[in-house]
């Protein structure tokens, strides 16, 4: 099963990859600087699903759910969407 830690994981490490501050990621997409913060460390257990989309378009990557089981590192998973792999 995937966690909140988990997806703020992923959403920190596109945001690097991206060679994005968090103050640039929260402009491009339109979230407070404070969001990006929250999102990327889940310490209240909360996270808005309508940020966490926009703020991933917004470093280069769209959400996508993926059956249970299925192994793939955070590297896969963002190399396959550069790749526009399905």
């Amino acid at each position: 099963m995937t966690t909140l830690s988990d997806v703020a994981l992923l959403l920190r490490t596109a945001r690097k990859q991206a060679r994005l501050t968090q103050a640039e990621l929260a402009e491009r997409a339109g979230v407070a600087r404070t969001t990006v913060a929250r999102m990327e460390n889940p310490s209240k257990g909360d996270m808005s699903v309508s940020a966490l989309v926009r703020l991933l378009e917004a470093a280069g990557c769209d959400l996508k759910v993926v059956p249970v089981g299925h192994q793939r590192t955070v590297e896969e998973i963002l190399a396959e969407q550069r790749r526009g792999d399905t």
